[in-house]
């Protein structure tokens, strides 16, 4: 079929929702992989539960909320509404029972031979289970509080992932049965050890009890004067997404913590229920949540693996991943005075790769010093997520306190960051910041830093863009590239973006930046036809693009034209990938690999040959809708040549034969391929590049 508006075939896109979900598959593929260490599995089994609560919660509620609304259009594939939530239902359903099966079948075998256990009631020994009552007495049976459902008490509100018992009762005077609700408590740990020296014993031995097994086991206290028939473990997810209205005559903070307050009664979006469950308690809880059968997966063994982050936090180095140190980029570890990173920049751009290099070394460091420096005058900085003791907030405050001029722009509708942002940028209003929350109708999700400084009677600018958060605990987990410079025409053009982040400025171009959503997807689409009017005429040509996502129908149809122009084109696409690669006629020439491993592959890179004078960006643009209409990003052409070889040398790297990654076909099939580790290699070469 052949879509009469372009002359390309209709089918062209791959459904969004589907790609996410092959995504998450090869997330599920590195809990399969037996070549791993095994707790470095056990990681990948709760990351891709996490993954999985988060689409749910986020794509399927807002696939729903748009079908409770009769909404009619179909995705750009061409599929309705109710054909997504279908194609997803039967896909997730699958990769249900495919998670839990390498969870009982694969790794609980393994774990066992690795002395670490998870036993249920009926495994534990006289004198462990005397332990164990007295911990359920102490620290559990207080919090607990059984709710019944008759028609004095209506049926309960359930939490979005919270685990719950529903617990069948009988009146031994009457016979009649009783239904009640019981949550498990979230503020208790899951996997109650099991050990000589008592539940919080987790040294004498490795053995756990799950804390729904140890309240199962002692339903009795809770109901006393009644006969408890039987129990049933499931969870509820809830749609989560925030919908704020934002009007310019109301404070945005008080909108979303308005906002914040609704998101846990959102409908239910997805019902979990462990194996086997009565029909007629599922029949209840069906009805009472209303949720669409097709909305309950039926889950063998335990609910909710993302606690297994408990077990990969056990102390267990031989079951994990050799540990990393970053290294401390060369160019930066030239000497140690409060002067060293800006005597380094005057002297050159330094390009920075996290996480082989240390983010405590270089971003933190700048800020720090920045703070500290009595010639530092101003600090402006975008804060889209931190961490919880965040030593760039401190620096921030310090430098406040300090008399120096410090504004920060902290995004406080970032997704389920919104009450830590909100909270931060109270902290940094009470240290005497400037705190701007953002746009009307627009996320600021770019990574960028400003320092000013009086050096000799002149005004000198030193600037840091990104593709990360300024967060130094996600700095040793994702990969991430960013660019320290004293450039004055970044200075002047991060002085502009600020003005319209804070002012009323309504600057749309820029020297060294493209900046959305005026100015990204038009910059980039331009220069993808450039490289097509340059094959077409016989020059050197060439495009490669590395992001999370690529789905922008725009940005898709300029690189499968460029394709047809014979343009090679290279995408190193983590996550998500619409464009369908190699199909004759439309996308022969260009290539799609995913790169998933022990670090999250987030950096967004771009480069075009430019008939031999080739251009590098970097920034925090994913080639998506929401990046490119509703946020602010910025995307900055690295200038500097040994930055340049360093960008080409790390994709090189990954696109080389043989590197450990998934190919993409034109059937929308992702193939595994390759040995080699290419992050490994990153590792043993960080710390040797030259400035």
């Amino acid at each position: 079929m052949v879509s009469t508006r372009t002359g390309a075939p209709a089918d062209r896109y791959i459904n969004r929702e589907l790609s996410w979900l092959d995504f998450n598959t090869r997330v599920l593929e590195l809990a399969e992989d037996d070549s791993l260490p095994l707790l470095e599995r056990v990681k990948f089994l709760a990351i891709f539960a996490s993954n999985l609560d988060e689409f749910f919660m986020v794509r399927i509620a807002g696939l729903k909320r748009r079908q409770s609304t009769g909404l009619t259009v179909r995705s750009p594939d061409g599929l309705t509404i109710r054909e997504q939530l279908a194609r997803v239902s039967e896909r997730t359903r699958d990769l249900a029972h495919r998670h839990a099966d390498v969870f009982t079948k694969d790794i609980t075998p393994r774990l066992e031979e690795a002395g670490i256990r998870i036993v249920h009631w009926d495994e534990v020994g006289d004198g462990e289970a005397a332990r164990l009552r007295d911990y359920f007495r102490d620290q559990v049976f207080p919090v607990l509080t059984p709710l019944a459902v008759d028609p004095a008490h209506p049926f309960p509100y359930i939490s979005g992932l919270s685990l719950n018992l529903a617990v069948q009762v009988r009146d031994p005077d009457t016979g009649a049965p009783r239904f009640a609700r019981l949550k498990v408590p979230n503020n208790v740990p899951r996997f109650v050890p099991v050990g000589a020296g008592g539940p919080l014993d987790t040294t004498s031995q490795a053995r756990f009890l799950p804390l729904e097994d140890l309240i199962a086991a002692h339903l009795q206290q809770l109901f006393p004067g009644l006969d408890v028939i039987d129990h049933h473990l499931f969870r509820v997810t809830r749609n989560a997404d925030l919908e704020v209205e934002e009007d310019r005559d109301e404070d945005l903070l008080q909108a979303l913590e308005r906002e914040l307050a609704r998101r846990r009664f959102g409908p239910a979006v997805r019902l979990e229920v462990a194996e086997p469950m009565d029909p007629q308690v599922l029949q209840v809880l069906v009805s009472e949540l209303e949720v669409d059968k097709e909305d309950v997966v039926h889950v063998p063994g335990l609910l909710d693996l993302a606690a297994l982050w408990a077990l990969y936090d056990l102390d267990r180095p031989e079951l994990k991943d050799e540990p990393f140190v970053p290294a401390t980029h060369p160019r930066l570890s030239e000497g140690e005075t409060p002067m060293s990173v800006f005597a380094t920049l005057r002297e050159g751009d330094v390009l920075v790769h996290h996480p082989y290099h240390s983010f405590a070394t270089s971003v933190q460091r700048f800020i720090e010093q920045a703070a500290a420096d009595a010639n530092v005058l101003a600090i402006k900085q975008t804060l889209y997520r931190t961490s919880g003791d965040s030593p760039i907030v401190n620096a921030l405050i310090d430098a406040a306190e300090a008399g120096k001029q410090v504004v920060v722009l902290v995004e406080i509708k970032a997704r389920f960051d919104e009450e830590a942002n909100i909270s931060w940028a109270r902290s940094l209003e009470r240290a005497g910041c400037h705190v701007v929350y953002g746009l009307v109708g627009l996320k600021t999700h770019c990574k960028t830093a400003l320092v000013v400084r009086r050096e000799s009677g002149v005004i000198r600018r030193y600037c840091h863009i990104g593709t990360g958060n300024y967060n130094p605990k996600t700095a040793r987990l994702y990969e991430d590239l960013g660019i320290l410079t004293a450039d004055p025409r970044v200075g002047a053009d991060l002085t502009d973006l600020f003005n319209t982040l804070t002012g009323y400025s309504r600057q749309t171009t820029y020297r060294r930046l493209m900046v959305a959503p005026h100015g990204i997807r038009t910059g980039l689409v331009e220069k993808i036809h450039r490289e097509a009017r340059h094959a077409r005429e016989g020059r050197p040509s060439g495009i490669r693009i590395k992001v999370n996502s690529l789905v922008d129908e725009q940005v898709i149809d300029a690189l499968y034209e460029a394709s047809t122009a014979g343009v090679p084109v290279e995408l190193l696409i983590r996550g998500i990938c619409s464009l369908r690669p190699g199909v004759p006629g439309l996308s022969e020439n260009i290539r799609v690999r995913s790169i998933v491993g022990r670090f999250l592959e987030h950096s967004r890179a771009m480069w075009f040959a430019g008939d031999g004078d080739g251009e590098w960006w970097i920034g925090s643009a994913d080639l998506m809708h929401r990046n490119l209409d509703r946020r602010v990003e910025v995307l900055l052409r690295v200038c500097d040549e040994t930055a340049q070889r360093q960008l080409q040398a790390v994709f090189d790297a990954a696109m080389a034969p043989g590197v450990r990654c998934w190919e993409l076909g034109g059937d929308a099939c992702w193939t595994r391929t390759g040995e080699r580790d290419h992050q490994a290699g990153l590792m043993a070469a960080a710390g040797d590049q030259v400035g």
